[in-house]
This record gives structure tokens, sequence and C-alpha cells, in this order.
């Protein structure tokens, strides 16, 4: 990355309060348009996608607004995309809430299910394990981040540098995969760590 701020978008599709991810990125020098224009989120050099609340009413939002296919052609392109919270969660096959199974958006093979853990939901400051060579958590491998969830992926490809967190069981923390990368907790409610984190993945932006 040069000396330009990159540009970010925020898909804005009605997921709940998104101002905290938009204002984080500004903070760590990014320029951030909080759209769901198509042509707008194929010429930023990052994509987050965030996500609150049920997998079942995220992938219906991410559906209205095209996102689908949106985030598929960037990624073919190698074009970073960075989902947060339900936004990591998605990136699976399937979610499992209440019984009622949802098809996410099948990035990676893995079902979303409740967390099983003696208090539910998971919320609050959690340390993680990551991979070793992980760039996302460069330099803040020892740090604590900010978890507010009730469901979770337990397995996770081979393929793909995982990150584990524990409560009750172990669950993945976040997912880095060449251009997709994904994290279960909030950066931008983490503090100096998770503004760290987030400065990393811009350096990945070309």
């Amino acid at each position: 990355m040069t000396g330009v701020a990159p540009d970010v978008v925020v898909l804005d599709y009605g997921s709940g309060n998104v101002r905290s991810a938009v204002r984080a990125l500004e903070r760590v020098g990014a320029r951030v348009n909080l759209t769901a224009d198509p042509d707008a989120v194929a010429a930023a050099d990052g994509l987050v996608v965030p996500g609150v609340g049920a997998f079942a009413a995220v992938m219906e939002g991410l559906r209205d607004v095209g996102a689908p296919r949106m985030i598929e052609r960037r990624l073919a392109g190698g074009r970073p995309v960075l989902g947060i919270c339900v936004g990591l969660q998605v990136m699976f096959t399937t979610g499992v809430e209440h019984g009622v199974r949802t098809e996410g958006l099948d990035q990676w093979p893995g079902t979303v299910e409740r967390l099983e853990a003696p208090v539910v939901p998971h919320m609050g400051w959690s340390t993680v394990e990551p991979p070793e060579g992980s760039v996302l958590f460069d330099g803040i491998e020892d740090e604590r981040f900010y978890f507010v969830h009730s469901y979770g992926v337990r397995t996770a490809p081979d393929y793909v540098r995982v990150t584990w967190a524990e409560h009750g069981l172990r669950f993945v923390a976040a997912v880095e995969n060449g251009a997709l990368s994904a994290t279960q907790f909030h950066p931008e409610k983490s503090g100096d760590a998770g503004s760290e984190l987030l400065r990393n993945w811009l350096g990945t932006l070309r």
C-alpha cells in the first residue's frame, strides 16, 4: 500500500449499527464509503461485510442488495473482503438457528451452530489462538478481542488459516484465506488491538 489512503466500502444492507465499523476504519487511515452500489463495491480496494443478529436475516439482507454476486466477483478477481461477526458466519455453507437451516455464501465448508457453553451468548473479551504466519494478528497474537455472539463454527477446512477461541468448546474466531478474511469478534469494538488488526488488513490492500 502506498501513501494514498485505501478506499474501503462497508456494505450497507440494513445490518444494524455499522457506523462504529466505519469510524474504526477511518481512524486507521481508510477512506470509507457506506454503500451497496455495485460499481463502488467493485472499485474499492477493500470490502467489509458487517453482520449482527440472526444468520437468516443477514442472508436475506445480503440477497436483497445483490451482495452474494458482488462478493463472488471480488473474490474471483483476488480483491480483498473482510467479514465481521455474522459477516464471518455467512461465509460458511449453512447456518442453523432454532432448527431452521439457512444457506450461506458457501465460501468455506462448515455449519454455524449454537454455542455449547454454560452461558450463552458469549459476550466480552477473550484471548485467541492465531496460526503461525497470520497476517491479521501480526504483532497482536496475545491480545484480547471483543465478542458478542450465540452461534459459531466449530470446524473449518485445513486449507485456511484459522484463529481459534474458546467458550465452552473451541470455535472459529477468525479465518484467513487469500483475499477473503473474517473475524467472529468485533475489531471495531476491540480497542487498540482491534485497530491494529484493521491496520494489518488495510496493509493487504492494493
